[in-house]
């Protein structure tokens, strides 16, 4: 009886030890990670996405990029050339103008996820992709300027490019693809390239990805599985699969958290609002790790100017004039998300302190309303002379909650003023991936741009850069902007090395935007990551080149340590 008790106590108190100390001691294997938007696709050049770039930054290495210091750095490429080390040089174009030669070395370890070499002739490959008008290239405009590529052997090459700007060696949208399994299809037909690629039609082809992570499963709209490559050529990452959940409603995505299912919520590509994460770290602060990031990230509406009604400046005035943006700021936000005057982040040393602003003024708004012609009220709704009412629909990611919830606050204040605001929102991957990048939404856009330090805003600002069915969709000035004067401010400020002349350039520039309201300006947004209290390694930007370019540092710490 008594040995019987002893053996039966020994291994109950060995069970107990084994559950007490062994999930503490075992190494983590798996991360899972959370986020609202699942990406529109996978190629990295096609469509602008944050939850995308998320993604393949786990998977691929830019040529060059900007670290969490904000500093630029090669990953790709092994020194940047610069005009003091020899590898740029500026040289004249033939009519008469500065441009520059840049020489880039590739690591001489850099190889795709079957074992082929990155070459230069990916990046030919890649310049011949990104400078065809129907290719569906996002960013085309870097391509463009390439006038040549001259190949000095397998792993160097000098980019000819037809202007010298301040930031002349930053290639971070050079996003290579590569030749030997993209090119066949490519020349098959330019024209559908964008949804024949086999970054969407076979996504877990080995040799797409040249990062420390390949993407080995995945479901659309619901999940993509990482697990390690083995032709990386840095630092080993350290957990063996990191699988990405897509789950589109913030409010499940907090469920999911506290249930488990996922490890942590990812901050940067669309991860839990910030109403919801002070409401989270008030209940459960202690059980998780929750770090607010401010970045360069500008919350907006932006404006179809196709629309009749949005192409009256005065309208546009009296939209952001009867938002009270400080109320949503501090009853949304706690503070924490400030009130945008124009597109440039306050962070960033260009912003201008004297740039124009709007306050809460419905007095103001209604006296525009009547100075462009909308008078007469029908059933609460304003009218022209013409009968037409004064109606605008309102688009936004589906299940995002803050934003929802600052739609409603936006369509209650418009409202009172007299506008009908229709509310239609979709699933980001539609949102993102046809709605906004094809000039769709007939009103207002919301959603967020992220930009990297001293970005110009030509892709977003620049008449060339609407996007249109005979350009492939290319460019991000989704509100149809167009404006000779800007746009020649936009090509003389990236061509203006001396720092100091850049200052009043981007005054004028923001005076501009403000004045002419191309998109109503919100907030700045301050990302909200949630960790578990073992994760470590993770260091957020502020700005559009995310932590996971880093992937490869993320860690589980040892909780016996």
């Amino acid at each position: 009886m008594w040995l019987g008790w002893t053996k039966s106590f020994l291994l109950s108190l060995l069970c107990l030890v084994l559950v007490q100390t062994g999930p503490a001691n075992a190494a983590r294997e798996e991360l899972v990670i959370g986020m609202t938007q699942y990406p529109s696709n996978f190629n990295p050049n096609i469509d602008s996405m944050a939850a995308k770039s998320y993604v393949l930054a786990m998977t691929r290495r830019p040529f060059t990029t900007f670290d969490e210091n904000w500093n630029l750095i090669c990953m790709l490429c092994t020194e940047l050339p610069t005009l003091e080390n020899g590898k740029a040089v500026i040289e004249k174009q033939e009519d008469g103008s500065d441009g520059i030669a840049l020489t880039y070395d590739i690591r001489d370890d850099a190889v795709w996820g079957d074992g082929t070499p990155v070459t230069t002739e990916d990046v030919l490959f890649t310049r011949d992709v990104g400078l065809h008008p129907q290719s569906g290239v996002t960013s085309a405009e870097g391509y463009r300027r390439i006038i040549s590529i001259d190949v000095i052997d397998a792993k160097t090459f000098t980019l000819h490019v037809d202007r010298v700007t301040f930031n002349y060696n930053a290639i971070n949208d050079f996003r290579l693809l590569p030749a030997h399994l993209e090119r066949s299809i490519f020349e098959e037909d330019p024209a559908t390239y964008r949804n024949r690629t086999l970054y969407d039609t076979a996504t877990t082809t080995d040799g797409l990805y040249f990062g420390p992570y390949k993407i080995t499963d995945v479901s659309s709209g619901a999940y993509v599985v990482l697990e390690p490559n083995d032709t990386w050529w840095g630092e080993p990452p350290k957990f063996k699969k990191i699988v990405i959940k897509a789950i589109e409603n913030t409010a499940a995505l907090e469920a999911n958290l506290l249930s488990g299912s996922i490890d942590m919520i990812a901050g940067e590509p669309a991860g839990i609002t910030i109403d919801q994460a002070l409401a989270f770290e008030k209940r459960h602060g202690d059980d998780y790790q929750i770090l607010y990031k401010p970045g360069l990230i500008y919350e907006h509406l932006d404006v179809n100017l196709d629309n009749p009604i949005l192409a009256d400046r005065r309208v546009r005035q009296a939209l952001i004039q009867s938002i009270d943006r400080e109320a949503i700021n501090q009853q949304l936000f706690e503070g924490r998300q400030p009130v945008a005057h124009t597109s440039i982040n306050p962070l960033d040393w260009v912003y201008d302190q004297a740039v124009p602003t709007y306050g809460y003024d419905a007095d103001v708004a209604a006296s525009l309303l009547d100075d462009a012609g909308w008078t007469e009220m029908k059933d609460g709704v304003r009218h022209n002379a013409d009968g037409d009412a004064l109606a605008i629909e309102l688009m936004t990611t589906a299940g995002n909650r803050t934003r929802e919830l600052v739609q409603q606050v936006l369509q209650s204040q418009w409202k009172a003023l007299g506008i009908d605001v229709t509310i239609k929102n979709e699933p980001a991957r539609v949102f993102f991936g046809e709605t906004t990048s094809k000039r769709k939404f007939t009103g207002l856009a919301m959603f967020a741009w992220i930009s990297s330090p001293e970005n110009v805003p030509r892709t977003t600002l620049h008449s060339e850069e609407i996007p249109s069915e005979e350009n492939g969709w290319s460019g991000q000035n989704y509100t149809g902007y167009a404006n000779p004067e800007l746009d020649q401010l936009l090509d003389e400020l990236e061509r203006e090395l001396d720092r100091d002349k850049r200052r009043p350039m981007w005054a004028k520039l923001q005076a501009i935007y403000a004045n002419d309201l191309p998109a109503i300006p919100l907030y700045f947004r301050a990302d909200a990551h949630i960790w578990p209290l073992w994760l470590q390694g993770i260091v957020p930007t502020g700005h559009q080149y995310s932590s996971a370019l880093w992937v490869e540092n993320w860690y589980a710490e040892d909780a016996s340590n």
